[in-house]
């Protein structure tokens, strides 16, 4: 049995599609596609997350793990070289993140930013790439809940100025001035997040 046909055997005795187990082991869905039918060879931090997702050892895949060419052997020992958290995608983490501060100037639209820089970013890996797209969904969900909450806002205020006492008005400066304070704290834990944890969840759900 080939490492794709286990990873397709384990997931289905899970009742896992795809798509749930991408997102259960923080890799792109395209990730698993390729891995499931042996067109790529996965990082051992990436078998490694698949593993932990499907709530398996290790070994299991170790041990079945197919070379798809003659210098997979070489490609493999490269890889397990390779450091388990490479400074250099913490510091374009930092920089993405530290980009949503961008509110500040340009509230609501801000989120094009890190948008940007991460499609710009060439060779990004699949960590990168998830943790990139939810540091942005953070900014995004800022950005609703804000609109959201001025709506909510204006309502109440309608709804005391019309049958209440106009005394008890909200004022939008204190929800404004409520969410910018929030969204410079998320800002500010994702960035200790992204700084501590693990190469294989920098920033979890």
């Amino acid at each position: 049995m080939s490492l794709g046909s286990k990873v397709v055997s384990a997931r289905k005795s899970k009742g896992l599609t795809q798509e749930q187990l991408a997102e259960r082991a923080s890799v792109t869905v395209r990730t698993i596609q390729r891995i499931e039918s042996d067109e790529s060879i996965p990082r051992d931090y990436t078998l490694k997350a698949i593993a932990a997702a499907l709530g398996m050892p290790l070994e299991d895949f170790i041990s079945v793990r197919s070379c798809l060419n003659k210098v997979c052997t070489a490609y493999l020992s490269v890889q397990e070289e390779k450091p388990a958290e490479p400074t250099e995608s913490r510091h374009f983490l930092q920089l993405l993140n530290l980009s949503a501060f961008s509110y500040l100037v340009v509230p609501f639209i801000h989120f094009l930013i890190p948008i940007f820089l991460l499609k710009k970013r060439k060779d990004k890996d699949d960590v990168l790439q998830t943790t990139g797209q939810r540091i942005i969904r953070q900014q995004i969900y800022w950005t609703v809940s804000t609109h959201f909450l001025m709506f909510l806002t204006l309502v109440y205020n309608l709804v005391q100025a019309t049958w209440f006492d106009k005394s008890n008005l909200l004022n939008y400066l204190w929800v404004f001035a409520g969410m910018y304070i929030l969204n410079a704290f998320i800002i500010f834990f994702t960035a200790i997040r992204i700084r501590h944890n693990s190469r294989t969840s920098y920033v979890n759900n």
